[in-house]
């Protein structure tokens, strides 16, 4: 049986050992040959192919391509191996004289692989590009289209391309071969005709991917703007599309050390006007963006970092955010917020964003009054605009617990409106103290140095906390009361100081005590001492069943009228002005029995209080009987 297989074995192989020998030969044979002519090929290419018809020939593809005029003063050199390649040097490319003669750039150095064989055939067919230390100077007209696309065989393309729902299409004699396009060590200027601005970027390095003008582009470029590295990556199905201010797919993002920004879904390089897809920010430094973009707002430090990430799309006026999640240093929130730009009217952003924990402070800061004095216009240059007369804000905020400050609040509801020329900020509702607190911040002219207001009012807090917290010394009342404050200044908000300060407070409470206040030790000391310092009299306090208390501010000083304190069988009345910067004190007082049957064991005790504060001096005020009549 053996043996019967080996034989069966020979007979299969035994034809394709015939075979092999003769396809190995054949083979070997077309292998050699190929070679052979490729090296003949490359040895006499340059005795076939002239340096001045390749020159020429990459003359007339630059001019094709840009439509401009391609000059070459510096030498062509042509290299064989391992592929051709033309270096041309010193290459500058402008309008033509009829045209306006516009510089649009000089290239130190341009390198292009050719083709041999079309070379060969008297033609002249090049890709894989190479600039070296590219020096241009673009411009973007009021339509937003870029210089290079008004004319040349990209801007023909560019006009001709079909749209099929986000597929492009394009005539095979538009359509051309680019292959890679590397930049290295370049520079370029790009000029907004239509806000006036002019954008320097330098150490540019590009790698672009775009085999055919019909087929997808993937680029990657890297400039330095201000001082910071900038990393820019562009991707497209359709790039044809996207140039021409048409909608498709496709995905930009841009990175450096100060932020992170990316999009993808479709949209296109003019219009804003049918963008549909997602975007996702992150701005880990916001006081070194703000001031690398040339932007200098005051208190914007207390914002650390922002990011927010959102679906986006069009819609009429503007665009819709749906699905915002957004960050404010440690707080989250979640939401939807619109952005709109009407005829005639400034842009406004809207909407709702809940906090399960926010600071309020930051957000403040970057919403309302320092994202107007920010403004959204141009980032990169400071605006000549007032900060009033950039952006309009409507946004409606809720939290679970809010800090402001030393301040905790919970389940806030807010809003910041910036229209005309006035900034606010409301805190409609919240619960502040074991009570509740309502405020009105608002703040008006250009730059806000038009002033502010401030109102604010608290229900049934307990003060007593509030002090503590505020770290007040003295003797202050313990209450759970309620206060309404109204405050204005007529100077910027960041540089006003407490003398610059009016307005108007009213306090009041229930029962509560004043710690270190005993009235009966007051009376003793007042009937055996000229002047006596209110901690001598000891660590009694002074309980009291109600207490209203009204005082005016202005020109750092607070006039106190009639505050008072109702005790159990005294009352306690004071008025006069307290020094905000010296904590000076000149009041009068008065203490005296509440029931009139009692002022022969409490008689009316008139007194001064001077010094400063926490610890005032108290200067009992003589009272003057009319003289007894002498007897006969």
């Amino acid at each position: 049986m053996g043996t019967s297989r080996q034989g069966r074995w020979r007979k299969r192989i035994g034809p394709v050992s015939r075979w092999l020998p003769a396809f190995a030969r054949v083979s070997t044979i077309i292998l050699l040959i190929g070679l052979a002519f490729f090296l003949a090929l490359r040895i006499a290419a340059p005795y076939l192919i002239s340096t001045g018809f390749v020159r020429s020939g990459i003359e007339d593809a630059l001019s094709k391509w840009t439509g401009y005029h391609a000059e070459i003063k510096g030498n062509p050199v042509l290299e064989f191996w391992p592929t051709p390649r033309i270096t041309l040097n010193d290459v500058t490319i402008r309008q033509p004289r009829g045209s306006g003669d516009k510089l649009l750039g000089r290239i130190e150095s341009l390198s292009a692989d050719f083709s041999l064989i079309d070379a060969l055939r008297g033609r002249t067919r090049f890709h894989e590009f190479h600039l070296l230390r590219p020096n241009l100077s673009l411009t973007r007209d009021e339509n937003g289209l870029i210089d290079w696309s008004y004319a040349g065989l990209l801007a023909r393309a560019i006009a001709g391309v079909q749209d099929n729902n986000g597929t492009e299409i394009l005539a095979p004699k538009l359509d051309a071969d680019i292959g890679a396009v590397t930049v290295e060590d370049g520079t370029l200027t790009l000029t907004d005709t239509r806000t006036g601005n002019i954008y320097h970027f330098d150490s540019v390095a590009a790698d672009i991917a775009w085999p055919k003008l019909s087929r997808p582009i993937s680029a990657v470029l890297i400039a330095r703007f201000n001082g910071q590295d900038l990393k820019v990556d562009f991707a497209s199905a359709a790039p044809l599309l996207v140039f021409a201010g048409r909608n498709a797919e496709m995905k930009a993002s841009i990175a450096s050390n100060l932020m992170t920004a990316r999009f993808q879904g479709v949209g296109s390089m003019v219009s804003l006007s049918s963008v549909s897809g997602n975007i996702n920010a992150s701005f880990p430094d916001v006081p070194a963006l703000l001031k690398w973009s040339g932007r200098s707002i005051p208190g914007i430090e207390s914002l650390k970092s922002a990011s927010m990430t959102s679906d986006v799309s069009s819609v009429s006026n503007g665009f819709r955010f749906n699905n915002v999640s957004m960050t404010l240093n440690d707080a989250s929130a979640t939401g939807v917020m619109d952005f709109t730009v009407a005829t005639g009217k400034r842009p406004k952003i809207g909407g709702t964003l809940a906090f399960d924990q926010m600071n309020l402070k930051p957000f403040l800061d970057a919403f309302a009054l320092r994202l107007a004095a920010g403004g959204l216009g141009d980032m990169l240059l400071p605006s000549p605009l007032g900060p009033l007369q950039l952006l309009d804000l409507d946004v409606r905020l809720s939290a679970r617990q809010a800090q402001m400050g030393i301040f905790s609040l919970a389940y806030v509801g807010a809003s910041v409106i910036v229209a005309g020329e006035e900034a606010k900020f409301d805190i409609g509702e919240s619960q502040f103290e074991g009570g509740e607190m309502t405020a009105h911040l608002e703040a008006t002219r250009r730059d806000f140095d038009g002033g502010g207001k401030l109102q604010l009012s608290i229900r049934n807090a307990d003060f007593n906390a509030l002090a503590e917290k505020l770290q007040l010394k003295g003797p202050l009342p313990h209450a759970i009361g309620s206060l309404d404050l109204s405050l204005e200044t007529p100077k910027a908000i960041w540089t006003t100081g407490l003398a610059d300060v009016t307005g108007k407070l009213r306090f009041w409470t229930a029962a509560g005590s004043i710690p270190g206040v005993d009235v009966y030790a007051l009376r003793t000391q007042a009937a055996q001492k000229p002047f006596f310092a209110l901690s001598s009299t000891g660590n009694g306090s002074f309980a009291f069943s109600k207490l209203d208390f009204r005082a005016d501010f202005a020109n750092g000083t607070a006039e106190i009228h009639d505050a008072r304190f109702a005790g159990s069988d005294q009352t306690l009345t004071l008025s006069g002005v307290i020094t905000y910067q010296s904590n000076g004190l000149a009041l009068s007082g008065v203490l005296e029995a509440i029931d009139p049957a009692k002022a022969v064991d409490l008689p009316r005790l008139p007194f001064f209080i001077g010094g400063s504060w926490p610890n005032p001096v108290i200067s009992p005020v003589p009272l003057f009987n009319a003289p007894t009549k002498t007897q006969p």
